[in-house]
């Protein structure tokens, strides 16, 4: 392994070099070459390039000529190509700053570097190392408008120094700076990279040297002597002590409870509980140890957004993604801000009053009358800027949804056609029993049998009886009963909030889509009138009333795929594993840079939410029918019905009853609905990408006792059980990890999470639930019974009686306009089968991912093979929506398409 793992080969090497912008000094140092000098030299021989390599070491020996009593070490000359990456936008401060430091640089308060190498000083006992030098050219370079800015620093060393295996830095100037990576070159082993990717400290804020490692992986047990104990300094530092609150410069990952959600200190309705504990389960966040708040002490004083909580410092946003949420948050603002004054100047303008009022929204945004518009505009500077570019105030962008058929959502097909191909394909299960029984506790909650009878649905199963049908795998069900019940009597005693526990059941007809074909509505048992049973309608009030039933069914779902399938699922309970990962396994470990693509951006899209999306008040709140309740809701999910072991495609499949393994089949399972979009396309990735992980694994661990054997391997999943999910640390279903197979499949499983399963939960949300009648995240109004008087509304004027249940204006247009930064893709972004140059020095796991990458791009033509089928009548069709969300690649912006590599939104 030590072999394989050694420098990186001469084309590799080039193409690192070109791409990082680095400058070769040549024998005699006194020449720096452009990045244009250094590609016009590679069109010279391979042999003539190396040559500048090789000239880079200068050996120095006494004249033959000269008596030599004893035989001195040779000194060795070597040059270190060091990338910076600077900020392309700084502030009048951050200028001001900068100079300084670059004059500072000029006399003595420099950047210095030392080098470590691989082997042990004999006299020492100790890693050998180099003097500490400078960072030349700082002052030089200072001016340069260039992104990445690519310096040199120059060692002395003696011949017998080894290889290099880690570089000391210490700034000494008075602001951080990113490093993104260093090559050492002049050593007989070859160039030697590391890929740093991170931000170095300033003196005052840190006073010990940072420590990066050279890219090369080592398992443990195989790490060089000389490299041990800086690897376990490296980690007991990012552990941390527990104590005191955290400086936004701080790389310290810790654990802590949801105790920050809600605010007391601003009253009792921004109070919120603890989620965390045997009263609340939940995955445990990154500690910030900010103080308690003053008026209860088991709630963690908050900081509101923007102002930025901690995260550690290399897990922020890169400028890119920063931009991409201010260009978000200001659109965000303009866009709730004018419906806020639309509404307070004409409180009716409120309500929806007609379908083309939302069609508006997506023609011409929000009008005002023409002398309040031009008022506004006068007052507001920014709004002129946008009347002048030829924008109205302020037009939506038209969802996908409806660009292919305005009544699409209308159509009972269309309603089944998404929950296998829309924004949240993951609740479908097969009916496997009849009448569905709820598991809550009868005592509290009423008889658990359904409402829902045989001569409801008799009519609609092609001839079949409801047990015929069952046993051919026809029926299948939505089943948001249970989670919601609970709850029911809190959530519609909020004003303007009304629900039901939904159950909507499914016959899956022989051209393979789904047909609803009854809908229960339940009350908790107290009420009055607790269950009700809607079936496809046949007259026209029955077709309202039906339609006012899907709608209800979609806000439970809306409801269940935010708080339940996208946030914990996805965000929540995967950060206890990354938490994990960088307190107990080393940047050098081969599975920490397995995984670290596929953690990036996750604890900081995850502060933000509790800043402003799960919190007390919060987006969630404001824009889901569960309101304050929402947590406790997603809380309960976890408590009741969380288990890593099915949080893989394939297991999630089975444990939904809508596949069975069949070793005959290409993944080893049959799908019950053939056309299902989401499973379809998500197999063919989870194929490539355990096959990955199973190869890659294999490499590092020939055995169960080399699995067994590592020690920060073990502690990492020790911890993320014990700890991150400590609430379920006695549960008996976490998987063992014990062999490489075993170690192999949760891999497979957290990347999937945090990649394509968090892709396809996610990047839907504008396209398809920014149209809101065809999908409302919240609804005032329950259905009118024949004595009500809203029957009679209902009767005169349905249109506005349908329209008076969903969101009124500025309801809609918040929620509209967090889903659309929710959904859209930045420049930056990084995706399923791309990896930065450098990831890791072993070229067998270069070119496994090569295949991988490969597999990938095949994944892709085959899925814009399938949405061209006619065939598939869920992705292919008159007005029908193609599947995109599991195709891997996407350019920036709202696509519908694209798979990041983490929940990095």
């Amino acid at each position: 392994m030590a072999a394989a793992g050694a420098a990186l080969n001469f084309r590799h090497l080039q193409k690192t070099f070109l791409s990082t912008q680095t400058s070769v000094f040549l024998a005699g140092g006194q020449q720096s070459h452009s990045l244009l000098h250094l590609k016009q030299r590679n069109t010279a021989s391979s042999k003539a390039w190396r040559s500048h390599v090789t000239a880079a070491m200068i050996v120095e020996r006494p004249a033959a000529s000269t008596p030599v009593e004893t035989e001195k070490p040779a000194k060795l000359k070597v040059r270190a190509a060091v990338t910076v990456r600077r900020k392309r936008k700084q502030s009048m401060r951050e200028k001001i700053e900068t100079q300084l430091d670059a004059f500072a640089d000029r006399i003595g308060q420099n950047i210095l570097f030392q080098l470590i190498g691989t082997e042990i000083d004999p006299r020492t006992k100790r890693a050998k190392t180099s003097k500490e030098t400078a960072l030349k050219d700082w002052y030089r370079k200072k001016d340069l408008k260039t992104e990445k800015v690519v310096y040199t620093a120059e060692f002395t060393v003696d011949s017998g120094f080894g290889e290099p295996g880690a570089i000391a830095v210490l700034n000494k100037h008075h602001k951080e700076f990113y490093l993104e990576s260093i090559v050492v070159e002049g050593f007989p082993c070859g160039p030697v990279l590391f890929t740093c990717d991170s931000w170095v400290q300033s003196l005052k804020d840190q006073p010990k040297q940072r420590i990066f490692f050279a890219n090369k992986p080592y398992l443990p047990s195989e790490t060089p002597m000389a490299l041990r104990e800086l690897r376990e300094r490296e980690l007991k530092e990012m552990r941390g002590d527990g104590k005191g609150e955290r400086k936004l410069c701080d790389r310290i990952y810790d654990f802590a409870v949801y105790n920050d959600l809600g605010n007391p200190d601003k009253g009792l309705g921004f109070a919120r509980p603890v989620l965390g504990g045997d009263e609340r389960p939940y995955p445990r966040r990154c500690r910030t140890g900010r103080p308690p708040a003053n008026t209860d002490p088991s709630i963690e004083s908050r900081v509101e957004y923007p102002t930025p909580t901690y995260v550690p410092r290399d897990e922020a946003f890169e400028e890119t993604k920063q931009e991409m949420l201010s260009e978000g948050a200001m659109k965000a603002l303009l866009h709730n801000l004018v419906p806020s004054i639309v509404a307070s100047i004409e409180p009716k303008s409120r309500e929806f009053k007609a379908f083309h009022e939302f069609d508006n929204l997506f023609k011409e945004g929000i009008r005002l009358k023409k002398g309040i518009e031009d008022h506004l505009v006068n007052k507001i500077p920014l709004l002129n800027k946008i009347q002048d570019s030829g924008e109205s105030i302020l037009r939506y962008d038209t969802p996908r949804i409806i660009t292919k058929d305005k009544f699409a959502w209308l159509r009972d097909d269309e309603f089944g056609r998404q929950t296998l191909a829309g924004i949240n394909p993951v609740n479908i299960e097969r009916l496997q029993a009849f009448p569905p029984v709820s598991k809550l506790d009868p005592a509290i909650y009423g008889p658990p049998e359904s409402a829902i009878r045989e001569e409801h649905i008799a009519g609609q199963l092609n001839g079949m009886t409801v047990q015929e049908a069952i046993q051919a795998n026809k029926l299948f069900i939505l089943d948001f009963h249970d989670i919601y019940l609970p709850f029911l009597d809190r959530i519609n005693a909020l004003d303007g909030r009304k629900a039901y526990a939904t159950r909507t059941i499914f016959f899956l007809t022989p051209i393979g889509t789904l047909k609803p074909i009854v809908i229960e509505l339940s009350l908790p048992e107290m009420a009055s009138r607790s269950k009700r049973v809607l079936t496809p309608p046949s007259e026209a009030t029955g077709n309202w009333l039906w339609q006012l039933a899907k709608a209800h069914v979609s806000a439970n779902d809306a409801g269940v795929h935010q708080l339940v399938n996208h946030w914990l699922r996805t965000h929540a309970c995967i950060e206890p594993f990354i938490v994990a990962a960088h307190r107990q396994l080393s940047a050098m470990h081969p599975i920490f840079k397995l995984l670290k693509p596929h953690m990036r951006y996750n604890m900081e899209i995850n502060a933000i939410a509790r800043q402003f999306l799960i919190n007390a008040g919060g987006v969630i709140e404001s824009s889901f029918t569960p309101g304050p309740i929402s947590m406790e809701i997603s809380s309960a999910f976890y408590a009741e019905h969380w288990r890593f072991d099915r949080e893989g495609l394939p297991a999630d499949l089975i444990r939904r009853g809508v596949a069975v393994e069949d070793a005959g089949e290409p993944h080893g399972l049959r799908l019950l609905i053939p056309d299902y979009p989401y499973a379809n396309d998500g197999l063919l990735l989870w194929s490539a990408l355990e096959s990955f992980t199973v190869d890659y694994v294999g490499t590092y661990y020939p055995s169960s006792a080399a699995v067994q054997a590592d020690v920060e391997l073990q502690s990492w999943y020790a911890e993320v059980v014990t700890v991150g999910h400590g609430d379920h640390r006695h549960a008996p279903w976490w998987p063992n990890l014990d062999t490489p197979a075993d170690l192999a499949s949760i891999l497979t499983t957290l990347i999937w999470l945090a990649s394509a399963q968090h892709a396809a939960l996610n990047f839907g949300q504008y396209p398809i639930g920014a149209y809101i009648p065809c999908r409302p995240p919240i609804l005032r109004r329950l259905l009118p019974e024949v004595e009500d008087p809203d029957y009679d509304y209902l009767l005169t004027d349905p249109h506005r009686y349908y329209l008076s249940t969903m969101p009124e204006l500025t309801m809609a247009t918040t929620f509209m306009t967090v889903i659309d930064t929710l959904s859209t893709h930045s420049a930056d972004e990084e995706y399923l089968g791309e990896r930065r140059e450098g990831w890791t020095g072993d070229s067998r796991a270069v070119k496994m991912f090569d295949e991988f990458a490969t597999k990938v791009r095949a994944a892709e033509e085959e899925i814009k093979r399938r949405n061209r089928n006619p065939d598939m009548r869920n992705r292919c069709g008159a007005g029908v929506m193609s599947y995109d969300l599991m195709t891997p690649s996407s350019p920036p912006g709202i696509t519908c398409r694209g798979i990041p590599n983490s929940c990095s939104i």
